[in-house]
């Protein structure tokens, strides 16, 4: 619901001042009653489904298709093979007629009757052929040869599968179309068909030979051979089906992992990995997530080490100011002192504060801004800054006159601290060196004092946040300073070098790689 800023019985008149010069004061203010909503959950489809349905629909794609085309080049080879049977029939009727002889005479063919019942009674046609002739009437009248032909049909062979011979009526179709091939319907099926007309030599009745393939019997045989690849492809379909089930399931196992542990993982528990096998692109995203992982686990560390560093540490100096005000008197010379120690203690939290969040920065990929510098001219521009940190006897024992590319300004900060760090455990006119150089591939930049040393059992612990050392109560810093060399050391990919005899003084090196980009 929705709220008003003003309050009282009287709304404010609406006015027609221009809405980017109003007050945003009196804008309304929205109230959110009960608990956030949940987002909404969308059915998701799991992505193994996804890749086998489309695996399989591809594989129907494919599979009706070389189906289709199977029919057709099956039916196409069939009407071929029935194309090839007329014309060879047809072609052998012309060859006999041209070379054959009479039996009985032993001379060439003179009627068209007995040319064709010769013919016919030398062939044997398959079940799926019929074979016969038809002999029109001899012509008659005077001069007309008494010729031994026989008006009507002459078949000869095995019985086929429908005697088209012996129906009139479609032998009449047959005869009386005007195309030498066609098609006809019959009571076994479709007939293809094709005739030529047969001219005696002589003056005799002309006669047509009629070749005939039924063509229901091949067509059997091509949807029987149709079937069959069909049925194979649908079990090729479904072991496909499987096959990409199961290899989807090996290959997104990862991926499933990567949300089972991204599920899993809260503020307070992050430690949570995926255990990668294989070579392939999933397995390079599980490796990709495991170190987001690490970066995010050291985020929070960091947060969680800042928030508790930065706790422990301003606690004290709150004490203390809070105590000396609450006990500061009238009196002004108290009172001047008090603001004194007071403005010391927050010019403390301040430096804190800032040392913090200069190591919370650290491993933020822009902390370093790295350059081509000149060594020589980095280590006079630090020698001239540490030079006004005490009264010291400061010696530049060496230079390096080569180029590398780091953040000069950070490495600057590091030496520079490492230099006070000398001064605080140094006394006046005693001597600190500094100096650079370069060794093999790395630039090394070190600062050595002549100070108390550091006992060995303290050497590794005084580059962690708020380790102080030396005797206690001798140094009131925070204990950050080598922790942040430290830092801005591994930020360029490099350490901090110690070398410490008590009584005798301590030299720190930074070690930083030379030609190694640093990001």
């Amino acid at each position: 619901m929705t709220t008003d800023a003003f309050s009282g019985p009287h709304q404010p008149e609406q006015s027609t001042v221009d809405p980017s010069s109003r007050d945003t004061s009196v804008l309304p203010t929205v109230v959110m009653d009960g608990p956030p909503p949940e987002p909404r959950q969308h059915r998701r489809v799991p992505a193994r489904l996804v890749i086998t349905g489309w695996v399989l629909a591809l594989m129907s794609a494919v599979l009706v298709l070389v189906n289709g085309l199977t029919w057709s080049a099956l039916a196409e080879s069939a009407r071929d093979e029935t194309d090839r049977a007329l014309t060879q029939e047809i072609a052998e009727l012309q060859e006999f007629a041209q070379v054959g002889r009479d039996p009985d005479t032993g001379a060439p063919f003179t009627d068209v009757h007995t040319l064709i019942t010769v013919h016919l009674e030398r062939q044997y046609p398959a079940r799926e052929e019929i074979l016969f002739g038809w002999v029109d009437p001899p012509p008659t009248g005077p001069g007309s040869p008494s010729s031994a032909a026989t008006e009507g049909r002459i078949r000869q062979g095995p019985e086929p599968l429908y005697d088209v011979s012996a129906d009139p009526e479609l032998v009449g179709a047959i005869l009386d179309s005007p195309d030498a091939r066609g098609t006809l319907d019959t009571p076994a099926g479709a007939l293809a068909w094709e005739k030529i007309l047969v001219h005696p030599p002589g003056e005799g009745s002309d006669g047509w030979f009629v070749i005939g393939y039924f063509t229901e019997p091949g067509g059997s045989e091509v949807a029987a051979t149709v079937r069959t690849v069909a049925l194979v492809s649908l079990v090729g379909l479904l072991m496909a089906g499987t096959a990409a089930w199961w290899v989807a399931g090996r290959v997104l196992a990862p991926v499933r992992l990567v949300r089972q542990a991204a599920a899993h993982i809260t503020e307070e528990d992050l430690t949570r990995r995926i255990e990668v096998s294989g070579k392939d692109d999933v397995a390079a995203l599980a490796e990709q997530f495991n170190h987001m992982l690490d970066r995010l686990e050291g985020a929070f560390l960091d947060q969680r080490r800042f928030l508790d560093d930065a706790g422990h540490e301003l606690r004290t100096p709150i004490t203390i100011v809070r105590g000396h005000l609450e006990l500061m008197g009238d009196d002004p010379e108290e009172r001047r002192e008090v603001v004194r120690l007071v403005t010391d203690e927050l010019d403390r939290m301040a430096r804190i504060v800032e040392d913090l969040l200069l190591l919370a920065k650290a491993r933020r990929p822009d902390f370093l801004q790295p350059e081509e510098v000149s060594l020589a001219e980095l280590t006079s521009d630090i020698d001239a800054k540490a030079r006004r940190l005490g009264d010291r006897d400061w010696r530049l024992e060496a230079v390096a006159e080569d180029t590398a590319r780091l953040d000069p300004q950070r490495v600057t900060q590091a030496v520079v601290q490492l230099a006070a760090n000398a001064v605080r455990h140094t006394e006046p006119g005693s001597t600190v060196r500094i100096g650079s150089t370069v060794s093999g591939s790395d630039v090394l930049i070190w600062v050595a004092d002549r100070g108390p040393g550091i006992p060995p059992e303290d050497q590794g612990r005084i580059f962690e946040r708020f380790a102080r050392g030396g005797p206690a109560g001798s140094d009131r810093g925070a204990g950050l300073g080598l922790a942040i060399v430290r830092a801005i050391a591994e930020a360029h990919h490099g350490r901090v070098d110690l070398r410490s005899v008590p009584g005798r003084g301590s030299t720190f090196t930074l070690v930083v790689p030379l030609g190694r980009e640093n990001t």
